[in-house]
């Protein structure tokens, strides 16, 4: 068993992702995946992944949608309406209305459209989602899926979209076998940012070994004799709902 550091790590002390840091990372992450877009053969495109409904293409057009929403108000506002009107017609959690529309208006792009589009609006989606005013970061707003609750505009914009990145980028390293890019200072921060909000959310004492570059050692509420010891790629998958959880693994954290 191999993690990123042999010091534990209480979770209860662990700041949560704050925007100047989730706007680096989501930099760091949207570069990430542009180059595994670059690395791929053309028949890799069209591998089925572990979202259901979308080979590696209808993945990466909901990941460039949510760019493209992220860097322009305007094409924001436009989504939004049209995913009301998606859920309005078809039922279904808000998300999944959202990423329906963003996959179904870029169906006639390639791939190399496709890259050549996430390449110009990446850099883009960074620069106005720094620039969003604190005042409105602190804005509420109802979700209903995978969870049914209130969050605020900035853990969306910090946290939500960073995750839902990453998590794709997972998505798209397995379908393909691209190997996937991980990093101690990059992933594992991402990890320890999730792990922190699964102990919040079960609210239990628990002593987490996560294994791989992107793990560590942490315990929450003064830890446990038995560890949940666990891939710290595939504990993310887990609690993502990409593979079953048990006992506290059954705990929702959203991506």
């Amino acid at each position: 068993m191999t993690t990123t550091d042999r010091r534990v790590t209480d979770l209860g002390h662990l700041a949560p992702i704050g925007h100047d840091d989730g706007m680096a990372l989501f930099a760091v992450e949207l570069r990430r995946n542009l180059d595994l877009m670059r690395g791929l053969d053309e028949q890799d495109w069209s591998k089925p992944t572990d979202c259901p409904a979308w080979d590696v293409r209808l993945l990466y057009l909901h990941v460039l949608g949510a760019c493209e929403s992220g860097a322009s108000i305007r094409e924001l506002l436009h989504q939004l309406r049209a995913a009301r009107a998606f859920q309005k017609a078809n039922g279904g959690p808000q998300e999944a209305a959202l990423s329906s529309v963003q996959v179904a208006e870029r169906l006639d792009l390639s791939p190399d459209e496709l890259i050549a589009r996430f390449g110009a609006v990446a850099p883009r989606a960074v620069r106005t989602r720094t620039r969003l005013p604190s005042l409105l970061r602190r804005a509420s707003l109802s979700v209903d899926g995978p969870v049914a609750e209130k969050w605020t505009l900035g853990y969306l914009v910090d946290v939500i979209y960073l995750r839902d990145a990453w998590m794709h980028r997972v998505d798209a390293s397995r379908a393909t076998g691209v190997p996937l890019v991980l990093t101690a200072s990059h992933d594992g921060r991402i990890v320890a940012d999730v792990a922190a909000e699964w102990a919040r959310r079960h609210g239990r004492p628990v002593t987490l070994e996560l294994t791989g570059a992107a793990g560590g050692r942490f315990t929450a509420g003064g830890g446990t004799d038995e560890p949940v010891v666990l891939d710290a790629v595939e504990f993310c998958r887990v609690l993502a709902g990409r593979e079953r959880g048990e006992g506290l693994l059954a705990t929702i954290v959203p991506f």
